[in-house]
């Protein structure tokens, strides 16, 4: 009797057996793109035109070039405050960004290297945090400010910046899975403190999340408004996003194309931010995803 073989079919890979979902996948990812990209690419066009021509002829293509000069309109209007607006903006995103960071990292590598009592209750109460949207601590955080006289004050705006249950959380796991508790205890016979630990080797494994909290964290001051708009009054104290609203409400007083171009311009310290940190941060965003 011949002898049968015992080799198993070749299995074809899902990628290569369902050529339909990659169609899918792809035919959704290109919608989400369009989706993003298309403000983005009216806002280029519109802003890049001759001063006045914003709204009129075509709106997704170029017809002349004028930012130079729009650039200068935007820094003449009001003495020149949009640049002062854009100012406190890197600021309070800058500064809110890198305490908010360190705080992170701080309380999320405690959590995961560190065996105290209410470990899970504290973990837990992070995650429930992070379920919370932030827009509801608006009001409770005006009246708290109000009552201790920070109104006017750029701390109102970066206290609350300094909080990030998403960053905790993600340093959280990131500590857990790439700081190996046998380099901490080669650490602690060498005669090493735990904070040099973490300073010196904590931290260095852990930079693809605290880069991408700190890009997090800056996207999300640079685009906060409810808040700044509440507690600062003072127009000169104010970021770029409070100040282009409140040009685009006085239509009399301010040209509605020179918020347009604020608009362009406001954008571009995110997209430097992004394309600096990109191979950082895209290394962040997939802590947790495998062990």
């Amino acid at each position: 009797m011949s002898a049968l073989s015992t080799r198993p079919a070749p299995v074809r890979s899902r990628r290569e057996s369902r050529p339909a979902s990659r169609v899918t996948v792809m035919a959704l990812l290109g919608l989400s793109a369009f989706y993003f990209l298309f403000p983005l690419w009216w806002l280029l066009v519109s802003a890049t035109k001759p001063f006045g021509e914003q709204f009129s002829g075509n709106g997704l293509w170029f017809d002349g070039f004028g930012l130079f000069g729009n650039i200068s309109r935007l820094s003449s209007q009001d003495g020149g405050i949009f640049w002062r607006w854009m100012l406190n903006s890197v600021l309070y995103c800058g500064v809110g960004a890198l305490l908010g960071t360190a705080f992170s990292a701080l309380a999320g590598y405690a959590l995961a290297k560190y065996d105290f009592p209410g470990r899970g209750a504290v973990f837990g109460a992070v995650l429930a945090a992070v379920l919370v949207p932030k827009v509801l601590f608006t009001l409770p955080l005006y009246l708290m400010f109000s009552g201790v006289h920070l109104i006017d004050n750029p701390l109102a705006v970066l206290l609350p910046s300094v909080v990030s249950p998403f960053g905790v959380y993600l340093s959280r796991v990131f500590a857990a899975q790439t700081v190996p508790d046998e380099v901490l205890e080669a650490g602690r016979l060498d005669g090493a403190g735990e904070f040099r630990i973490f300073r010196t080797i904590g931290v260095r494994m852990m930079l693809p999340a605290l880069v991408t909290i700190f890009l997090f964290q800056f996207v999300e001051i640079w685009n906060n408004y409810l808040l700044p708009a509440m507690v600062l009054g003072d127009d000169r104290l104010q970021p770029v996003t409070v100040g282009l609203v409140g040009w685009n409400a006085s239509h009399v007083a301010v040209p509605p194309p020179l918020v347009v171009i604020g608009s362009l311009v406001s954008v571009v310290p995110l997209l430097i931010a992004f394309l600096a940190l990109q191979r950082f941060w895209r290394a962040g965003m997939t802590a947790g995803a495998v062990k």
